[in-house]
C-alpha cells in the first residue's frame, strides 16, 4: 500500500502538471489551427498511436514479469525489450511510409504530415523505458517525460510552427513529432542511470522470440484498451465532417485529463502485483486492486464534475464552435469513471488470466463498434445533426466500458477468491453537494463560472469525500513516505487476512 501511495502521489503531481500543459495546446490548436485541421490530425494519430502501442509487444506491463524472473541481468532484459520494440516499430513505420492513405481518411493538412510515422519509433521505445523505470519504482521519470516534457513541447512547438508560414499547415504534425522525440530522450537519461549500459549484451533470437510470443496477449490487450479510446474518432471520421471530428477530438482531450489519473497507479500497480504473486498472496492483491480502484474513481469523479458541469465554458475556451461538443464531453467524462474498475482489474488479470482478459477486451471493442455504428445510424435516421451523432459515439463508449468493468472484475474476483468492488456509497454523498454547488455557478458570467466554480466544485467534493469516504487506509495517499509505510503496516495488520494469520 505504501508503494502504491508513493507512486500515486508522484504521478498525481504529474497529472496536475499535464493539466497545466495540455490546456495551452488545446487553446492554440483550437484557436489557431481550427476544427478542420484538428479533425484530420486526430484521424492520422489514430493509426500512428495504435502502431506505437503494438510496437511495445505488451512490454509496457509485461516487462515487470520478465525482470522479476531474475534469470538474466536486468540491463540485458531491458535491452532485449528495446530491440524488439525498435524492430517492430520500424516495420510499422516502413509500411506507413509506403502506404500512407490509412492515416488520412479525410485528406491531410500538409505534405509534412507524411513524416508522422517516425513517431512510432519513439512511442514504442519510450513505453518500454518507462516500464523498466516503473519496475524500480522510479515514477518520477514518467512524470517528467509524459506530464512535463511531452505536453509542454507540443504546446510550445504548435505555436512556433504556426508562426512560420512554411510550416503553418503541417504545424500540428511537426509539433507532435518533436514532442515524442523529446519525451523519449527524457526517458532515456534516467533509464541509463538506473540500469546502466548493458555490457556483454548480445541479442539472442530465441529469447527475443519467446518474449514476443509470451507477451502477444498483453500487446493485443494494450492495443485494444487504447483502441477503445480512439475507435469512436475512427468511426466518426467515416460518418461526419472533419470539423465535427475536430470538435469531438477536443472533447476527448479534455476528458483524457481525468483518464490520466489511472496512470497515477498503473505503472506502480503492476510491479506490486508481480511481487505479491510470487508469495501467492491473493488477498493482498485483491486489497491493492480495490484500494487503487477507489482512489482512481474518487479522483476521476471529482475532476469529471469540475470539468463537466461548466462544460460549455471549458469547451468555449478553445473556441466558440467547440461549445457544441459539450454533450459528448459529459458522456466521455462519465466513461472514464465507469472504466476505472476494468483498468485496475486488468492490472492483475494480465498476469493471472491473459487470454481471458484478451477475450473480454476484444468483446468490448467489438461491442463498442457495433453500438457506435448503431447509435449514429439511429440518430441520423431520426434527423439529428452530426453533433448529436458525435455524442452518440460517446454514449456507446460508456456502455462498452461498463461491460468491460463488470466482466473483468467478476473474473478477477473468481480467481482471487475475494470480491473486487471500487464503489462506495460516500461517493454519492460527495457528488450530490458538488453538483448543487456547480449548477449554482452556471448562472454567473462565464469567467466567474470557470475561475470560481471549478475550485468550488473540487473543494466541496473533496471535503465530503475526505470526511465521509476516506478511512485510515485511504489517507495513506496523502502522507509522507515514512508515514505511509507505517500506516500501511498498521492497516495490513488490522486486515481480516492478517488477523486470521
Amino acid at each position: 500500500m505504501a508503494a502504491l501511495a508513493k507512486g500515486g502521489r508522484t504521478n498525481f503531481l504529474g497529472f496536475l502538471m499535464r493539466l497545466a500543459a495540455r490546456l495551452p495546446f488545446l487553446f492554440i490548436a483550437g484557436r489557431l489551427y481550427g476544427a478542420d485541421q484538428l479533425g484530420r490530425f486526430a484521424s492520422a494519430l489514430i493509426v500512428i498511436e495504435i502502431c506505437g502501442q503494438l510496437a511495445t509487444l505488451g512490454l509496457k506491463r509485461g516487462l515487470a514479469k520478465e525482470l522479476g524472473e531474475e534469470i538474466r541481468a536486468d540491463s540485458h532484459v531491458v535491452a532485449d525489450g528495446l530491440l524488439l520494440s525498435l524492430l517492430t516499430s520500424a516495420i510499422f513505420a516502413g509500411l506507413l511510409f509506403a502506404f500512407p492513405d490509412p492515416m488520412f481518411p479525410n485528406g491531410r493538412n500538409s505534405d509534412l504530415d507524411l513524416w508522422l510515422p517516425l513517431a512510432i519509433l519513439m512511442l514504442g521505445m519510450t513505453e518500454v523505458m518507462l516500464a523498466a523505470l516503473a519496475y524500480r519504482y522510479n515514477i518520477a521519470a514518467t512524470v517528467r517525460s509524459r506530464s512535463v516534457v511531452e505536453p509542454w513541447t507540443i504546446s510550445i512547438m504548435a505555436g512556433v510552427f504556426w508562426l512560420i508560414p512554411a510550416t503553418r499547415d503541417g504545424g500540428l504534425a511537426l509539433a507532435y513529432l518533436v514532442s515524442v522525440f523529446a519525451a523519449a530522450l527524457t526517458a532515456l537519461v534516467p533509464m541509463l542511470r538506473d540500469y546502466g549500459v548493458p555490457h556483454g549484451w548480445r541479442p539472442e533470437i530465441v529469447p527475443l522470440a519467446r518474449i514476443a510470443r509470451d507477451n502477444f496477449p498483453l500487446a493485443m490487450a494494450d492495443a485494444i484498451e487504447w483502441g477503445t479510446r480512439r475507435l469512436d474518432i475512427a468511426i466518426l471520421g467515416i460518418f461526419v465532417s472533419p470539423a465535427t471530428v475536430g470538435i469531438y477530438y477536443i472533447a476527448q482531450q479534455v476528458a483524457s485529463l481525468p483518464q490520466k489519473l489511472k496512470t497515477s497507479f498503473e505503472p506502480i500497480l503492476g510491479p506490486v502485483i508481480v511481487r505479491k504473486l510470487k508469495e501467492r498472496d491473493y488477498a493482498a492483491i485483491a486489497r491493492q486492486v480495490c484500494q487503487a480502484g477507489f482512489w482512481i474513481v474518487a479522483a476521476q469523479a471529482g475532476i469529471g464534475l469540475a470539468l463537466g458541469i461548466p462544460g460549455e465554458g471549458v469547451m468555449g475556451l478553445v473556441g466558440p464552435q467547440f461549445v457544441y461538443g459539450t454533450g459528448a464531453l459529459a458522456f466521455l467524462l462519465l466513461a472514464e469513471v465507469v472504466a476505472a474498475t476494468a483498468v485496475v482489474s486488468e492490472a492483475a488479470l494480465i498476469y493471472l488470466a491473459r487470454l481471458r482478459n484478451l477475450a473480454i477486451s476484444a468483446a468490448t471493442i467489438l461491442l463498442q463498434a457495433g453500438l457506435t455504428v448503431a447509435i449514429i445510424a439511429g440518430l441520423r435516421a431520426m434527423g439529428f445533426n452530426e453533433l448529436f451523432q458525435a455524442a452518440g459515439a460517446a454514449i456507446a463508449l460508456t456502455l462498452a466500458l461498463g461491460f468491460a468493468s463488470l466482466a473483468k472484475s467478476r473474473i478477477l474476483a473468481g480467481i482471487l477468491g475475494h470480491p473486487i468492488n471500487n464503489f462506495r456509497w460516500p461517493l454519492v454523498w460527495a457528488v450530490a453537494p458538488a453538483v448543487a454547488m456547480g449548477f449554482g455557478f452556471t448562472y454567473l458570467p462565464e469567467w466567474l463560472e470557470l475561475s470560481l466554480g471549478i475550485p468550488a466544485i473540487l473543494a466541496t467534493y473533496g471535503y465530503v469525500i475526505w470526511k465521509r469516504g476516506f478511512g485510515p487506509e485511504d489517507r495513506i495517499l496523502f502522507k509522507s513516505a515514512k508515514s505511509s509505510e507505517a500506516s500501511a503496516a498498521d492497516a495490513d495488520a488490522l486486515s481480516p487476512g492478517a488477523q486470521g494469520r
